[in-house]
């Protein structure tokens, strides 16, 4: 299966599709969509409004790679729910990190 991430300067790129009021804040693991791409399925309790689930996302990643929160941004589709996140660290240990937690999910 592909992966939702790449390497980009000092940290990954990770592109994730987004489930807001999903009923709980978990990673689900990898989907493949329709256009061949790779995204990281995750679900957040909190509601799509006043950015609350952007939020909840971040956090969620933030705890689930053992990152502080200032190293997770979401750089591109605040509305969408098709999202690009930026994940801050040493890539390696970070590519490292979410082969270990997806291998898990």
């Amino acid at each position: 299966m592909g992966e939702p991430w790449t390497v980009a300067g000092d940290g990954l790129r990770l592109t994730v599709r987004l489930t807001p009021r999903g009923g709980r804040d978990a990673i689900d693991g990898i989907e493949a969509l329709a256009d061949g791409r790779f995204v990281l399925k995750v679900r957040v309790r909190a509601a799509p409004s006043d950015g609350e689930a952007n939020a909840a996302l971040t956090a969620l990643l933030a705890r689930e790679f053992d990152l502080p929160r200032s190293a997770v941004t979401l750089v591109a589709g605040a509305t969408a729910r098709l999202k690009t996140v930026a994940l801050m660290s040493v890539p390696a240990a970070l590519d490292e990190r979410l082969r270990d937690r997806l291998a898990s999910a």
